[in-house]
C-alpha cells in the first residue's frame, strides 16, 4: 500500500512524525506536508502562484521521504499524488480536536477530502489537547488500531477520526452541528495596536450520537462523510413545489415576454 501523508500544523509536527512511523507498518509512505502551520486554512488552493516542493530528510531519516511544500494541506495532497502513486490519503494527527462545526474550516480535513476528489481514500486523524501537547507515544496503540480497522474497509472513503488520550473503545458517529458563540474579542498589543480574537466555544450540549459527545465520553469518533454536501430533503421539497406551480419557469417567462 502507497500511503501519502500530510498535516496542517506542519512538516515539523510531532503529531505528523508519529503517524508517519505508525503508518510504515502498513505500507510504504510518503510525507508531503506544508513548509509553515496551514491551521484552519480550510479547502484552500494555491491559485495565484508557484508551489515548490524539497526534500526534507533529516526529519524522518531515510526509511521515509518527506517533502515541504510552500501551499496547504489540499495542494500537498496534489503534489504529493503528482510525484507517484498513492493508495490512500492519511492526514494529522493534528494537534486539537476536529469535531462538529470545526470540519467546515479544518486543514486537516481538507488534506483528506482532497485525496477523495482525486480518487482516492482518505483519513482525517485529529487528538484534543488540554494545557500540555498531547504523548503521541501513548496514542500510538489507538492510532494503529484505528487505522487497522479503516484501511481495510472497503466501503467507506472520506473518514473524520478524533483519538482522546485515554480512549475507551472506538464509536462511529455523525457530526455535531450545534451552534458556537463566534464572538469577536477586541484587545491591544504592546504596540498599542488593536487586535481581535474570535472564539469558538459551543452553545448547546453535544447530540447523543455525535463526534462531539464520543470524544466527551472519553471514545474515539470516527465519522463517515461525503462530498456532496446537497440538502436533500430540502431539495426534494423544492422540486415537488417546482413540480406542482402553474407558473412559469424562468425561459417561459423570457419567451411570453418577447412575444409581448
Amino acid at each position: 500500500m502507497n500511503i501519502l501523508i500530510t498535516n496542517d500544523d506542519g512538516i515539523y509536527s510531532p503529531g505528523l512524525m508519529s503517524l508517519a512511523t505508525i503508518a510504515s507498518r502498513f505500507g510504504h509512505v510518503r510525507v508531503v506536508a506544508p513548509d509553515v502551520e496551514q491551521s484552519s486554512m480550510g479547502h484552500a488552493i494555491t491559485g495565484t502562484r508557484p508551489l515548490f516542493y524539497r526534500k526534507a530528510p533529516i526529519i524522518f531519516g531515510e526509511k521515509i521521504d518527506a517533502y515541504k511544500v510552500n501551499g496547504t494541506p489540499a495542494d500537498c495532497v496534489s503534489l504529493g499524488m503528482h510525484i507517484s502513486k498513492v493508495d490512500v490519503v492519511l492526514s494529522g494527527i493534528n494537534i486539537g480536536a476536529n469535531l462538529g462545526n470545526a470540519m467546515w474550516h479544518s486543514g486537516t480535513l481538507a488534506g483528506a477530502k482532497q485525496a477523495v476528489l482525486l480518487g482516492v481514500k482518505g483519513i482525517a486523524l485529529s487528538t484534543p489537547v488540554g494545557d500540555k501537547d498531547p504523548d503521541f507515544k501513548q496514542l500510538e496503540s489507538h492510532v494503529e488500531a484505528t487505522l487497522r480497522i479503516l484501511l481495510s474497509d472497503k466501503d467507506v472513503n472520506l473518514i473524520n477520526v478524533n483519538i482522546p488520550l485515554h480512549a475507551k473503545g472506538i464509536k462511529w458517529t455523525r457530526q455535531s452541528v450545534r451552534q458556537y458563540d463566534g464572538k469577536v474579542m477586541p484587545g491591544t498589543d504592546p504596540r498599542g495596536r488593536k487586535h481581535y480574537w474570535i472564539t469558538v466555544i459551543p452553545l448547546e450540549a453535544a447530540e447523543e450520537g455525535t463526534d462531539r459527545r464520543a470524544v466527551e465520553e472519553g471514545y474515539i469518533s470516527m465519522t463517515p462523510l461525503r462530498l456532496d454536501i446537497t440538502n436533500e430533503k430540502e431539495l426534494a421539497k423544492q422540486l415537488a413545489k417546482q413540480s406542482s406551480t402553474t407558473e412559469p419557469t424562468l425561459g417561459q417567462e423570457r419567451v411570453m415576454s418577447q412575444e409581448l
